[in-house]
C-alpha cells in the first residue's frame, strides 16, 4: 500500500510513508496519482485530493472540513446533536447585530475565532468594552452562552471508528481555560459513559475519524464545545498504543483490500 503524508509529525510511526511537504503537492502529483491513500493533507489541499485526483485520505473529507471551522462545526452538530450544544449566535458584525447580542447575552459569555485550537482564539467577555474590542476585529461574530462549571472539562479523542482515550483536563485556579496547552492538569479516572457514547455516536454520524471532542458537564448536563482535528498529545503517553498505530490500525482494517482466503471447512462460496 503506497501512502503519502503532508504532515510528518502525525505520521512518524506509521510504516511505509512518504512525506511531500504541501506547497510541492503539484511538483508531485504524478507520485500523488499513485499513491493509494494520502494522509493528514492540509485544509486547501483536500477539494484538489479528493474531487480533482479521486484520493482517498485520512482523517476524512468530514473531519477537516467540519473540523477546521467552528461555524461549520456548530450548524453540523446543531443537526444532530443540538441539546448538547451552548447557546449559541453566528451573525455578520453589523450594529443592530451587536446590540443583539448585548440584549440577548447575559455578562460573562463566550466569544471565539472561527478558526482556532490548542485554547487560541476563545475569549471570556465580562464586559461591553471587551466585546466590542472583540467585535472590531472579527467580521463574524461567534457567541455562546457560558457554562458554569467545577473547573474542568473533558478532551475525548476519537481516532478511527473508536474512542482512543478520554480524560479530565484539569484548569488552574481562576482560570477560564483548562486546555493542558494552556496549563491544565489531566485525570484519567471517573470519565462518563454517556459522554463517550455522545462522542461515538457524533463521530459515526458526522463520519469523524480523527478528533479531539472538548465537553464540559454543566449542572449535570453534558455539551460539546468544539473538536479538534490534529488533536495535542499531552494527554495520550498512558495509552497501550500509540495515536500513530491506532490509525495504522484503522488503515489496515479500512482501506487495505483483504487477501482472498480459503472457505472454513464445510462452507462453499458461490
Amino acid at each position: 500500500m503506497k501512502m503519502i503524508s503532508f504532515n510528518p509529525f502525525r505520521t512518524i510511526g506509521i510504516p511505509g510513508v512518504r512525506y511531500i511537504k504541501p506547497e510541492l503537492m503539484f511538483q508531485e502529483i504524478e507520485e500523488i496519482r499513485e499513491a493509494d491513500l494520502i494522509l493528514f493533507p492540509e485544509t486547501w489541499q483536500v477539494n484538489t485530493l479528493v474531487y480533482g485526483l479521486k484520493k482517498k485520505i485520512f482523517p476524512s473529507i468530514e473531519t477537516i472540513q467540519i473540523g477546521t471551522n467552528k461555524i461549520e462545526m456548530t450548524r453540523a452538530l446543531w443537526s444532530i446533536a443540538k441539546p448538547y450544544v451552548p447557546y449559541t449566535e453566528i451573525l455578520a458584525n453589523t450594529t443592530s447585530n451587536i446590540v443583539k447580542i448585548l440584549d440577548t447575552f447575559p455578562f460573562p459569555f463566550v466569544a471565539k475565532e472561527a478558526k482556532s485550537s490548542m485554547g487560541k482564539g476563545v475569549y471570556l467577555i465580562e464586559t461591553e468594552e471587551q466585546f466590542m474590542k472583540y467585535a472590531n476585529h472579527h467580521s463574524i461574530l461567534y457567541i455562546q452562552e457560558y457554562l458554569p462549571n467545577d473547573g474542568r472539562d473533558l478532551r475525548v479523542c476519537f481516532v478511527g471508528d473508536q474512542i482512543y482515550a478520554a480524560y479530565w483536563r484539569i484548569g488552574q485556579d481562576g482560570e477560564f481555560l483548562h486546555n493542558v496547552a494552556q496549563g491544565g492538569e489531566i485525570c484519567y479516572n471517573f470519565i462518563p459513559n454517556d459522554v463517550l457514547e455522545l462522542v461515538t455516536m457524533v463521530s459515526n454520524t458526522l463520519n469523524i475519524n480523527h478528533a479531539g471532542f472538548d465537553i464540559i458537564v454543566s449542572e449535570g448536563k453534558n455539551y460539546i464545545l468544539e473538536f479538534n482535528v490534529l488533536f495535542g498529545n499531552q494527554g495520550l503517553s498512558n495509552q497501550e498504543v500509540t495515536v500513530e498505530q491506532a490509525i495504522y490500525n484503522y488503515i489496515l482494517k479500512t482501506f487495505l483490500s483483504p487477501f482472498p482466503t480459503a472457505p472454513a471447512p464445510g462452507k462453499i462460496i458461490s
